[in-house]
């Protein structure tokens, strides 16, 4: 399986040193409360604007804290700690959160951004600058908030293999509560999965991939209930959701999906469901003994499938303002 060395790992800072602070083009996600309530990107988002958009941006800076841990003496670190610098400076993170203060942002970025942001602060837990982390306390604490108000509230989850997926959602945040050391979130977020997805049996994968997947939403599921169910709820709760995977089986998710055009923004999700792909069956792969004929099945779908889109992370911005991070999460160690 291919390994992020720091040669790799600076070509990937390069891309997201390039869109992190690209305001345009930019798909703005807002509420507008009347007539002059508005702005560019920058103005509503100080630290947040590029990207294309709010998320992608966010989870851009999560790629450079991540590769910035790992590779601290590579090429472009310098470039990394000025930007963090000087964006995440005490008065941006303030305008970040007076936005979500707003009445009409309640559902902004739900759950999508708020687990990036939440998984950008758990990578800044213990990073080299702690000041990083402490600017980006107040935006986090709110979106701690903003999980405890509303995942009491949601009845179901959403499988769907896109933004609102609700797995993903959990399976990120998890990391911020435990390296945060908050017990209730990460409670929270056990309670909640056990509610959403511990008597889903039998999982047939049917409708894998749609047309603009960047998520399984099987493999999101089983990755989520892998890191917050103790190890021996989790096995048994995996053997019983897919039964059939030392067969290969559902075959659905086996196959890299096919993308026809990457300068069309929904099919190039396409590539990230490959990338996403490949994440899950290494992580659940890494769940399992060595001699567990179902290993070998994992890692070798979690191979093709990084095979299959990992030379096409940059070429069209359609892709490039977001794939890499989904390369990161594949290619360095799982929690």
């Amino acid at each position: 399986m291919s390994q992020l060395d720091q040669t790799m790992a600076n070509q990937f800072a390069g891309i997201a040193l390039g869109h992190v602070q690209r305001e345009y083009p930019n798909h703005i996600m807002h509420v507008f409360a009347d007539s002059d309530d508005g702005g560019t990107p920058s103005t509503l988002h100080p630290v947040f604007y590029g990207s294309f958009d709010w998320h992608s941006c966010v989870h851009g800076y999560w790629l450079l804290a991540r590769l910035l841990l790992l590779y601290p003496d590579m090429a472009r670190a310098e470039a990394i700690r000025t930007l963090f610098d000087t964006m995440l400076s005490a008065n941006r993170i303030a305008g970040e959160c007076a936005y979500f203060d707003r009445p009409a942002a309640r559902g902004f970025e739900r759950p999508y951004g708020w687990a990036w942001l939440l998984k950008l602060a758990a990578e800044l837990h213990g990073h080299e600058n702690p000041v990083w982390a402490e600017r980006l306390a107040p935006l986090a604490g709110r979106i701690v908030t903003r999980f405890t108000d509303f995942l009491p509230l949601s009845p179901y989850p959403v499988r769907t293999g896109t933004h609102y997926n609700t797995a993903f959602a959990l399976r990120l945040t998890a990391d911020y509560a435990e390296v945060s050391g908050n017990t209730a979130l990460l409670s929270l977020l056990q309670e909640t999965a056990q509610r959403w997805y511990g008597s889903d049996r039998a999982c047939p994968a049917w409708g894998e991939p749609s047309g603009d997947d960047f998520l399984s939403s099987s493999l999101i599921e089983a990755e989520c209930m892998r890191r917050l169910l103790p190890k021996d709820q989790f096995e048994s709760w995996f053997a019983d959701f897919f039964p059939d995977l030392a067969k290969g089986k559902p075959e659905a998710i086996f196959s890299p999906a096919s993308v026809s055009d990457r300068s069309d923004g929904k099919i190039a999700h396409l590539d990230g469901l490959n990338l996403s792909r490949a994440w899950c069956f290494a992580a659940l792969a890494e769940a399992l003994t060595m001699d567990d004929p179902r290993r070998v099945v994992l890692t070798s779908a979690a191979e093709r499938h990084l095979e299959s889109a990992l030379a096409h992370v940059s070429g069209d911005y359609m892709g490039e303002h977001w794939l890499a991070s989904f390369a990161v999460l594949a290619l360095t160690p799982h929690r």
